[in-house]
C-alpha cells in the first residue's frame, strides 16, 4: 500500500434545511464524521473532495458544485494511524469543503470503511462528530446558511 499524503479534505454534506450527513467508521467504532480523505497524487483538492464523496457515499458531486471554504486545519495524526504515512510524518493539513444536496438521500457505504450513516439537524451533528475540525466545519456551514437566510 502506498503511503498516504498528510493532506486531506473534510466535506460537510448538507441539505438546504441543514440536515447533515454523518458516517460511522468501522474502526474505531462510535467514530462519527463527515466525508474525509487524503489527496492522491497531484489532484486538485476539489477533485479529492469529489472523489471521496463518491467513494464513501456513492453520491456524485462535481468538483465545481463544492464550496471551498478556503480554510485548513493542521493537527497531529493519532499515533495509531501514523503507520499509514511515510516515516516522520506526524501532522496532517485538512482542507474544508461543503456540498449542498437538494434532499437527504441514502448513501451507499463501503462496508470496509463505514458501518452506519445518519442525517441529523446540524446542532445534533455537532454533538455527534468526534473531531473538533468537523464540529467547527458544521458550525461554519450553519453560520453561512443563516446569513444567506
Amino acid at each position: 500500500m502506498d503511503s498516504k499524503q498528510p493532506v486531506s479534505i473534510l466535506v460537510v454534506i448538507h441539505t438546504n434545511d441543514l440536515q447533515i450527513l454523518l458516517l460511522e467508521r468501522v474502526k474505531p467504532s462510535q467514530f462519527w464524521q463527515s466525508v474525509t480523505g487524503s489527496r492522491e497524487g497531484e489532484e486538485d483538492l476539489a477533485e479529492t473532495a469529489s472523489r471521496e464523496i463518491l467513494e464513501e457515499t456513492g453520491i456524485r458531486v462535481s468538483s465545481t458544485a463544492l464550496l471551498d471554504h478556503r480554510l485548513s486545519n493542521r493537527f497531529p495524526i493519532p499515533p495509531a494511524w501514523r503507520n499509514r504515512y511515510d516515516g516522520g510524518v506526524t501532522h496532517n493539513t485538512e482542507h474544508v469543503f461543503s456540498a449542498c444536496l437538494e434532499s437527504a438521500v441514502a448513501p451507499r457505504l463501503d462496508p470496509v470503511e463505514h458501518q452506519a450513516w445518519e442525517w441529523l439537524p446540524w446542532q445534533d451533528a455537532v454533538r455527534r462528530v468526534w473531531s473538533w475540525t468537523n464540529r467547527d466545519a458544521i458550525r461554519l456551514v450553519a453560520r453561512l446558511a443563516a446569513r444567506q437566510g
